[in-house]
């Protein structure tokens, strides 16, 4: 049996790019993702139930099951800013070169 070589390709590092979207939807659903990501996180360190993170974040319990489920399309980038500041977290923008 003869082996197939695999093709590997170096990421560009933001896998959406990756994917073949535009640099620039690219950026917002990687600032998405991460901000998605942080708050899972977040809900998950401090142990709260779905009905206490919807509190603290003001929003429904189907929200925030949106959220842990990581239904990002669900989500603008203002509202994930949003979440996450509630939550306590610090969000900064950083440009780079």
């Amino acid at each position: 049996m003869k082996k197939e070589k695999l093709k590997i390709t170096e990421s560009s590092g933001n896998v959406f790019i990756d994917l073949g979207f535009s640099p620039e939807e690219a950026t917002i659903l990687a600032m998405r993702s991460q901000l998605m990501g942080e708050l899972r996180i977040k809900i998950r360190d401090e142990g709260w139930t779905q009905a206490e993170a919807a509190e603290i974040l003001g929003v429904s319990q189907s929200r925030v099951s949106d959220l842990t489920r990581g239904k990002f399309e669900k989500f603008s980038l203002d509202m994930l800013i949003t979440l996450a500041t509630r939550a306590g977290k610090k969000v900064e923008l950083r440009l780079a070169a």
